[in-house]
């Protein structure tokens, strides 16, 4: 992989990480269509470490708030009473979807699952239902009104982000907004919920990514700073947004890039695999 690759590909990871686009059918697309390879599964995953990175220093005092108080609750019975502990809790058990089902599916996630068939249907039909979602949903609930159950459920719309295309974000926010959820509620959840995974997943393939597409130990930190700074102003950006604008802007842009991407495998512009 080249230096300009890496820049790209890290710059593309930052931008779009965050956003209800997905950042892994991004990094798919754009290898794709100007470096006419993958850059697989494994580089996508050890670069989120970067914008993960972050969601922490972003969202530091809260995270540490969390982590104290699930400490304090596992000890303190009146401490398990606050909606700062179920938090915790929720954040914990709500990854327990997306690490099994990324180690059951390992092999799928990292071959047939990159098809950009496959890729722009979800760009698609994804885009559709979060713009149902944007018009249907309550909106009602602030993220101090998340129950358990919420935590689970989006747990499992968080995992459906293993299919590139779907987005991590763009699967928790579209589930948050059905379940009733105000905007920046499920955007705000939807940060705290992945840290484990990502971090998770970007450890788990590092040996992967080092040894199969022959990217440096240097290349790969270059690409993970690029991607956590950009990131970090991304989350600024788009908290505010989601506050005062709906996610419209958003459907539009996947359908438009799905369909496109349809239209150029259809003509043969872009290979699939």
């Amino acid at each position: 992989m080249s230096w300009f690759e890496v820049v790209v590909l890290g710059l593309v990871q930052g931008l779009t990480e965050f956003l209800p686009i997905s950042s892994s059918g991004h990094l798919r697309i754009v290898s794709g269509l100007f470096f006419h390879n993958d850059p697989g599964a494994a580089f996508t995953a050890v670069t989120q470490i970067g914008t993960e990175v972050a969601v922490i220093v972003y969202f530091a005092k809260d995270i540490w708030s969390l982590i104290v108080t699930w400490f304090r609750g596992l000890r303190d019975p009146e401490v398990r009473g606050t909606q700062e502990y179920r938090m915790a809790w929720m954040v914990i058990i709500g990854t327990i979807p997306i690490g099994l089902l990324g180690i059951l599916l390992k092999h799928q996630i990292e071959t047939v699952a990159r098809n950009l068939w496959l890729i722009a249907t979800t760009l698609v039909v994804f885009g559709i239902l979060l713009g149902l979602a944007e018009r249907f949903g309550r909106q009602e609930r602030p993220i101090e009104k998340l129950t358990m159950k919420d935590g689970i459920v989006l747990g499992f719309a968080q995992a459906m982000a293993l299919v590139p295309g779907v987005s991590r974000s763009g699967g928790t926010i579209t589930v948050g907004l059905f379940l009733g959820l105000q905007r920046a509620a499920a955007v705000r959840f939807s940060f705290l919920l992945a840290i484990p995974a990502v971090f998770a997943s970007g450890l788990f393939t590092l040996p992967d990514v080092l040894k199969s597409d022959g990217t440096t130990p240097a290349q790969l930190v270059v690409a993970v700073v690029i991607a956590g700074l950009v990131g970090y102003a991304v989350i600024a950006w788009l908290l505010r947004f989601v506050e005062k604008n709906s996610v419209y802007v958003f459907v539009a842009y996947r359908i438009a890039l799905g369909c496109a991407l349809l239209a150029a495998l259809a003509i043969g512009a872009v290979s699939a695999t």
